[in-house]
């Protein structure tokens, strides 16, 4: 059975697009128009809500603390278009998941309800003693560094030690720290992967180590957090290098001694957690600068893996390209069965700044948009345009297109850092933050 979701926003555009996006990707949505209205069907026992912060009538953190009290293992994901640092801690200190600012990246929000629904499948399963592991995605090519990755995964999954994954954004981490889960003997129990640098600095330590109920203003309910969920598991930590000083010494500690201490608390609680860390920055460079504790390097870097770019696994992209169409297809509900010669040699002789996941995003795009069963030139006229083409659009649209390909590009150069992007685009945020607003406006809603 599907997840259900509530979607609660007072904006009908924003409302009936989430509503149509989160459909397409087989959830159970529901839509409320206003806070009160979303309070009214409270019982119905919803496994995610998303919503607004700001609305006539009840906020959105009124109705993340009523639905949290009725349900303390719902997942709840906030939204606006008007963040703060503050208000992002308090939307989260008040039991909100996670918090989106407006206009998003849709598969920022997939990405978004995907975690969060995995976090609340973790914990309830935590409670149950007993969890469902995911099967893991498949390692795809023949190269010989994905060879070698695949041989080191295999030699150091039935073993304790901690790993340390390098590699550059896109390149499949996360891929590799799973199957080392799933060739392990943790298997039956959870796999948890952690962004840390998606968590502000000032919650990052809550949500690893827990906290008890009142250790902060509206700590209404206490947080077992992610160390305690998963006991027995595997704990992923996707960029490391993002931790902050003093959340570095908290976990060499707990890498030390295997306990945690819940903010607020006044005893430890017992842990048994492998740790997988990884990161795209250089950690010796990071600390000899001193940004990252040398002793926790150590302590990290007892297995180490690097996951090669896909420019130095070209021979691989064919490959790739039809495992991805498979599964695309089954996501998408297409049927493309091939992709023709010329479009597969384009694609292999791509840059590829953004690695796989580029690749797939790209991919994905030419089959929402595209028609028939074979992939084509056609289909990929936003990397590849010819001038035949080109002209057939005209200026205006010649030019938009070389601007969506630029801002991709500058986004897959910043490792999908938003910030990073507009320093190298030389725009500010807000102005960055329109243009992918036009994107999702042109592209995004069809997905």
């Amino acid at each position: 059975m599907s997840a259900s979701i509530l979607v609660v926003d007072d904006e009908p555009v924003m409302r009936d697009a989430l509503q149509q996006v989160l459909s397409v990707d087989g959830y159970d949505v529901a839509v409320a128009v206003s806070g009160d209205e979303a309070l009214r069907s409270i019982q119905r026992g919803f496994d995610l809500v998303v919503s607004d912060i700001y609305m006539p009538g009840l906020s959105g953190l009124q109705v993340v603390e009523q639905f949290r009290k009725a349900n303390p293992q719902i997942g709840i994901i906030l939204i606006t278009a008007h963040a703060t640092v503050d208000g992002a801690v308090e939307a989260i200190r008040r039991g909100a998941n996670d918090f989106l600012l407006k206009p998003f990246d849709l598969d920022d929000l997939r990405r978004s309800v995907e975690r969060v629904l995995r976090l609340r499948q973790a914990a309830a399963d935590g409670e149950n003693g007993h969890s469902r592991p995911a099967p893991p995605r498949e390692l795809v090519g023949e190269s010989a560094g994905i060879v070698t990755v695949r041989e080191q995964i295999a030699r150091c999954a039935t073993t304790p030690s901690n790993v340390l994954i390098t590699g550059e954004s896109g390149v499949g981490k996360e891929l590799v720290a799973a199957a080392i889960h799933a060739g392990s003997g943790r298997r039956a129990r959870p796999f948890i992967p952690v962004n840390c640098g998606a968590i502000p600095d000032t919650l990052i330590e809550s949500q690893l180590f827990g906290h008890v109920r009142g250790a902060f203003t509206n700590a209404l309910t206490a947080n077992p957090g992610l160390f305690v969920a998963a006991d027995h598991g595997t704990l992923f930590l996707d960029e490391i290098g993002e931790l902050p000083p003093a959340v570095q010494v908290k976990l060499l500690r707990v890498i030390e001694d295997r306990h945690v201490w819940p903010v607020g608390g006044t005893k430890p609680l017992s842990v048994d957690v492998r740790i997988i860390a990884s990161t795209n920055r250089d950690l010796p460079v990071e600390v000899e600068a001193g940004r990252f504790r040398e002793d926790l390097f150590y302590r990290l870097d007892v297995v180490h893996i690097t996951v090669p770019p896909l420019r130095e696994r070209r021979g691989d992209i064919p490959q790739l390209v039809h495992h991805l169409m498979r599964r695309l297809n089954a996501k998408l509900r297409t049927a493309f069965v091939a992709v023709d010669p010329d479009a597969l040699r384009m694609l292999v002789e791509q840059p590829w700044k953004g690695n796989v996941r580029e690749l797939e995003n790209i991919l994905e795009r030419a089959m929402v948009l595209g028609g028939g069963h074979t992939l084509s030139l056609q289909h990929f006229a936003a990397e590849a345009p010819s001038a035949a083409t080109a002209y057939d659009r005209g200026l205006r649209e010649a030019l938009r297109q070389f601007e969506r390909r630029y801002v991709r590009d500058a986004l897959a150069e910043a490792g999908f850092d938003k910030r990073q992007a507009a320093r190298l685009l030389r725009i500010s945020l807000a102005s960055l933050y329109r243009k992918l607003a036009v994107l999702l406006l042109l592209c995004g809603l069809e997905a």
